[in-house]
């Protein structure tokens, strides 16, 4: 792979161990890494001026549903909590196949590129109508982002007690065999790796006591990471006391989902008890502050973790309870939040912008990915700085405070994904066509 040069940037936010900011420098791309970050580096290959530029690692998404942007705002599920919301979309996502699962990844892939997305998870945790999560990844191949897959699943269903129809749920043994199949066939651990498979069960309410516990225990044995939704919202705790006679935290650590090698999305109700049991254990936290806002579940104690030394990166959640899948904006939510919750000084700009670049990368055990350092992988978003959205700014590095939420370049393994901010890897008003034309036919 020939050398990129990318020169100037305005500044540099490196988000390494000292958090060094660099004006007017360089960074240099060689065979998918960073080579360098310095002043005055030469290349004899292609040079892209970054002038009048803010240069960021590439931002990183720990939790979505990709399958979720055909039903964006579906007008039963608007005003709807958790649950209820769960209700109205289940039988629509029933009639999914694989076509529909692989247009909302494209899509959803496609509009985290434009928010400066490198590195994204998913969790697919139905599978109707032949859909498997090797559709999923297949549009992740051809977008060209890095791609954390997790097989979700669910196996309670409304005969036994559960949320989702019974059409939508697996035996659990099947569940536990497909798990290996993807595991096998997808996941590569080493660094730099463009796909990773997790184990993923949908949430302690959609599955057995024993599927969580057999998941953790594939999962340890393949080596790969758990991922599941937590301590959501008042619901969910009230459901967890009822049907476990404990709260989400402790359910979670008596069947082996705590550790490094989990993270838990949302995490909204999670008590000082359980927190200090995340930090300890080093569990990780997604935090989905504009989902959570939207299902009005309430603000995660994010400071509270932070401070506690729990990991803690960001997720846009699906764009059924999202609506948009933009990472930029999620990081400003997620600053707002906490002021609101702990006062102006609760969150900075430069903090809620390393939880969405290096915080992420730790969540999902990325220790390649999230810094620009020499010897990181180059995934580097550059931004310009010179727009509407800018003018006026004294730091041009408070990203989240004035600037834009598009990127104007995206280097994912040092290949470039959005070229003066538009996707380089495929037709997207082609894609956002068939997706129009999908999403028709579902609410017909």
């Amino acid at each position: 792979m020939p050398e990129t040069l990318i020169r100037g940037a305005e500044v540099i936010l490196t988000m390494d161990d000292v958090d060094a900011e660099l004006c007017g420098a360089d960074v240099l791309i060689r065979d998918g890494v960073i080579a360098a970050v310095g002043h005055g580096l030469q290349t004899r290959g292609e040079e892209i001026s970054a002038n009048g530029c803010l240069v960021t690692p590439g931002l990183v998404n720990t939790h979505h549903h990709l399958f979720q942007t055909l039903t964006r705002a579906v007008p039963e599920a608007q005003n709807a909590l958790l649950f209820g919301w769960l209700k109205a979309l289940y039988p629509i996502w029933a009639r999914f196949g694989p076509e529909e699962i692989y247009s909302s990844a494209v899509i959803g892939l496609a509009e985290l590129a434009l928010s400066g997305c490198s590195l994204t998870s998913d969790h697919l945790y139905l599978y109707p109508n032949g859909a498997r999560l090797d559709d999923s990844i297949a549009a992740a191949r051809d977008i060209g982002l890095r791609f954390h897959a997790t097989r979700g699943a669910m196996s309670i269903g409304e005969s036994l007690g559960g949320l989702p129809p019974d059409s939508l749920v697996e035996p659990e043994a099947a569940i536990l065999e497909d798990c290996i199949r993807v595991i096998d066939t997808f996941h590569r651990p080493e660094a730099g790796a463009m796909i990773r498979v997790g184990v993923a069960p949908c949430s302690p309410f959609s599955v057995s006591r024993d599927l969580m516990r057999d998941a953790a225990l594939l999962a340890r044995d393949k080596g790969v990471m758990l991922h599941t939704h937590l301590a959501e919202n008042d619901e969910d705790i009230a459901y967890s006391l009822a049907n476990f006679g404990c709260r989400p935290g402790q359910y979670a650590e008596e069947l082996g989902w705590t550790g490094e090698d989990v993270w838990h999305a949302h995490c909204v109700k999670l008590d000082t008890t359980e927190i200090d049991l995340f930090a300890r254990s080093r569990t990780g936290v997604a935090h989905c502050p504009c989902s959570n806002c939207r299902l009005g579940s309430g603000i995660a104690p994010v400071r509270a973790m932070r401070d506690a030394g729990v990991r803690v990166g960001l997720g846009v959640d699906g764009s059924a309870s999202n609506d948009i899948g933009n990472i930029v904006s999620e990081a400003r939510q997620a600053m707002l939040l906490q002021r609101v919750a702990r006062g102006a000084d609760a969150m900075s700009a430069r903090e809620a912008l390393r939880l969405a670049t290096r915080g992420g990368a730790e969540v999902l055990g990325r220790d390649d990915c999230g810094i620009l350092a020499p010897g990181k992988r180059a995934d580097i978003a550059i931004w310009d700085m010179r727009g509407v959205e800018a003018a006026g700014s004294w730091d041009p590095a408070a990203l989240l405070l004035s600037g834009p939420t598009r990127v104007r370049d995206l280097f994912v393994e040092g290949r470039q994904v959005v070229a003066e901010g538009e996707i380089t890897t495929l037709d997207l008003a082609e894609a956002i066509s068939r997706q129009s034309v999908l999403a028709a036919r579902l609410a017909g």
